[in-house]
């Protein structure tokens, strides 16, 4: 007896005899494992085990495999929102938080957080922050789409950014004509007409929408030392916080603002004629503009470039899957509870500061979340669609390796609605659980 293993060249002969067989006799199974070796076999596992090569045709591959890159989004970005409340829960002494569900756990969170915040603070606390800012990957939609649709010419496919990004200066001064240019670096001679994040010095007693560091003509939240120095003139001298009235000293704008006086941070502006200075980054808003080519990531969505209709959801949810969210900073307004010791006020700006932490990732893991959902229903949708279509035309095709694979693909759609349901659950029940916490601090 001949072993075919010894000799490469004989089992693609029997494949063919195998071929031939099959078309003969369409009931026939191939005996042993030359149906395998010629490929003419569905995987032992799918795309619930990860696996995304089903089918042996490209674009419906990629398909899958644009299921698996949007399932493991989902589920890693949601391990984290849980890891983060699991370091909150840690920090208010909750015990046996490790065991319980998520919506068991944020209903623990959210109420000690309550009784921290009752305890402590006169009027509760408010958090604010500007949206997360998601940048998209506009040179990897170019690629997955090159990857899917096979057909398409490589020198013709381009993406485009629905958003802002950064320019070449020869864009940034269409930009400028435009009125859609904006810089962010350091403010013309540090006088910001814009929004500035970081300090503000107010050398003449003025608004602060951040923190104020100095003399408070009313109410502050906090003062240096614990006590508050009165001016005699109903307002403070060593103020360390919100300042309800006007602030003269430092203002510290960590979630950016209007800055009157000299913004020693960074500056986000409109640029007067010249456009922005030399050391600022420009970006534009590009999603009226055509053929205008990105420096760096897209700041907003990336419209994938024109493909086949199988290959467009794959290539938008693994542009989506691969967005990338920015903790946003976080401006803090509270006031102690009268009475409250200076260890006891010291305890809790400790406790603050690595909750901001925690609460601003869990923020920029939500709006991401919110991209891949919209990914996750994109795919479901095309499962059902476009990719079934293709999955059926091949299925009786003349050549055997191609109908058997894209009998394959047919199995494996049914586990999509599973493997993406699994996923929009996931999704589903992390962004309410940041939604829940957003609610404790009033943001």
């Amino acid at each position: 007896m001949v072993d075919i293993q010894q000799k490469p060249f004989l089992p693609f002969l029997a494949c063919g005899l195998i071929s031939g067989i099959a078309i003969a006799s369409p009931g026939c199974d191939a005996v042993g494992d030359l149906a395998e070796q010629c490929g003419l076999v569905c995987p032992d596992t799918g795309i619930l085990e990860g696996n995304a090569s089903i089918s042996g045709t490209v674009s419906i591959d990629a398909f899958f495999g644009a299921v698996v890159d949007v399932r493991t989004a989902a589920l890693d970005v949601s391990g984290t929102i849980r890891a983060q409340l699991e370091g909150i829960a840690a920090s208010l002494g909750i015990e046996g938080y490790a065991e319980l569900s998520l919506s068991d756990l944020t209903a623990e969170v959210t109420a000690e957080l309550n009784a921290k915040f009752s305890a402590t603070l006169e009027g509760g606390i408010k958090i604010s922050f500007e949206p997360p800012k998601c940048e998209a990957n506009v040179e990897l939609a170019v690629s997955a789409a090159a990857e899917c649709d096979i057909e398409a010419d490589p020198g013709s496919i381009e993406a485009k950014c629905m958003g802002s990004c950064e320019v070449s200066a020869e864009v940034a001064a269409e930009c400028e004509a435009s009125g859609t240019l904006e810089c962010t670096g350091q403010a013309p001679s540090f006088e910001c007409s814009g929004s500035c994040s970081g300090d503000c010095q107010l050398e003449v007693a003025a608004a602060c929408e951040g923190s104020c560091s100095g003399a408070c003509s009313g109410a502050c939240s906090a003062c240096t030392g614990g006590s508050c120095n009165d001016d005699g003139n109903g307002g403070v001298t060593n103020c360390n916080g919100t300042c309800e009235a006007m602030c003269q000293g430092t203002c510290e704008l960590s979630a950016g603002g209007t800055c009157s006086g000299r913004c020693e941070g960074e500056c986000t502006y409109m640029p007067a004629m010249g456009g922005c200075e030399a050391n600022a980054t420009a970006k534009c808003d590009v999603s009226a503009m055509a053929d205008v080519e990105c420096q760096g990531k897209c700041e907003g969505s990336v419209e994938p470039p024109s493909v086949s209709a199988e290959c467009q959801a794959s290539v938008e949810a693994k542009a989506e899957a691969s967005v990338e969210c920015t903790p946003p900073s976080l401006a803090v307004e509270f006031q102690f509870a009268a009475g409250l010791d200076a260890d006891a006020q010291a305890e809790f700006r400790i406790w603050l500061e690595g909750f901001k932490g925690r609460f601003s990732a869990m923020l920029a893991a939500s709006a991401k979340l919110e991209r891949v959902g919209i990914a996750a229903q994109g795919l479901i949708s095309a499962s059902g669609g476009a990719v079934a279509d293709v999955a059926g035309s091949l299925s009786v095709s003349g050549d055997l390796k191609v109908a058997i694979g894209a009998g394959c693909a047919i199995a494996e759609l049914k586990n999509v609605t599973t493997a993406l349901g699994e996923a929009t659950g996931a999704i589903s029940g992390s962004v309410s659980a940041v939604a829940s916490v957003s609610g404790s601090v009033g943001g």
